[in-house]
């Protein structure tokens, strides 16, 4: 006879936040990736070694709200919530659209991205280049994360056992005047884990770059993002000129690792990586804006 496993759904977050501060517990918001990664043969129930908790449900973790030109988006919202929502930047829509199939947009929620914390998440390039912050809940209150920081590595994050990811905050994407590119590389179009992704963000002022993030997924154990690459082309004047390109190109070829895997060879990650890379380099504002 299997083992029977506790499970718990409350109706608040406060009480599932006790819980969690009793017991270590394996939280379950829409499942897709907790499914996958515990399964066994066909026939056979799942081996999930904790207890488990429920939230997909909880009101409390599927907010989005607008606070000031920040955003905050419930963990527990779903994918396709977040496609009908009106305040989720198209940026952000286009990246959900690449995800899976609608069974599992129905299901997937953007802290379940987040907290699997694969090398290849879909929404991870974007998140970094936003610079966005995590929320994170415990009965011991509340303390905010960078995203950077919070995934440590491939299924490692910086979450305490009693803590919940309740809110994934936008800083100032609400603004009009920067534009963000996010690009992904699969076998298809959607339903297709990413091969290579691609986010970049760009800020302009009278044809000078003010600010510029640039962020690659699986081509690292993480994200690969890089301040000091970005800050060698902030006040340069756009279109940016062929020696400039290069050597942001040539930065960036020293730090992308990519590995071979059933999906893809690092080579042509590198390959494809660095040529998206050089492909948003080249871009004019008019041009950057209409991908926005």
């Amino acid at each position: 006879m299997a083992e029977k496993i506790a499970a718990y759904r409350f109706e608040r977050l406060d009480q599932t936040l006790s819980q969690l501060n009793r017991e270590d517990c394996a939280i379950i918001a829409g499942g897709t990736d907790v499914m996958v990664l515990h399964k066994s043969g066909r026939g056979v129930p799942l081996k999930i070694p904790k207890p488990i908790v429920f939230i997909d449900h909880l009101s409390e973790l599927k907010q989005i709200y607008q606070n000031q030109k920040d955003l905050h988006i419930g963990a527990c919202c779903t994918y396709s919530e977040l496609l009908e929502h009106p305040l989720i930047p198209r940026p952000l829509k286009k990246a959900i659209q690449t995800i899976a199939a609608p069974a599992i947009r129905n299901r997937g929620t953007l802290g379940g991205n987040i907290c699997n914390a694969s090398p290849a998440g879909d929404t991870l390039p974007l998140l970094y280049v936003y610079n966005a912050k995590l929320l994170l809940r415990s009965i011991n209150g509340d303390r905010i994360a960078r995203i950077s920081d919070f995934i440590q590595g491939p299924r490692r994050i910086q979450r305490f056992h009693n803590e919940i990811v309740a809110e994934i905050i936008l800083p100032s994407v609400l603004e009009e005047d920067s534009q963000v590119v996010f690009e992904k590389v699969g076998n298809r179009n959607a339903d297709a884990i990413a091969k290579v992704s691609f986010a970049g963000y760009i800020k302009i002022s009278k044809d000078r770059i003010d600010e510029i993030r640039l962020a690659f997924g699986a081509v690292g154990p993480t994200m690969v993002r890089s301040h000091d690459i970005e800050k060698l082309l902030v006040g340069k004047t756009i279109p940016l000129a062929n020696a400039d390109i290069a050597t942001i190109v040539a930065a960036f070829e020293k730090i992308i690792r990519p590995i071979d895997d059933q999906r893809s060879t690092a080579a042509y990650r590198k390959t494809v990586a660095l040529n998206l890379l050089r492909y948003f380099l080249s871009l004019k504002h008019d041009q950057t804006n209409s991908l926005s």
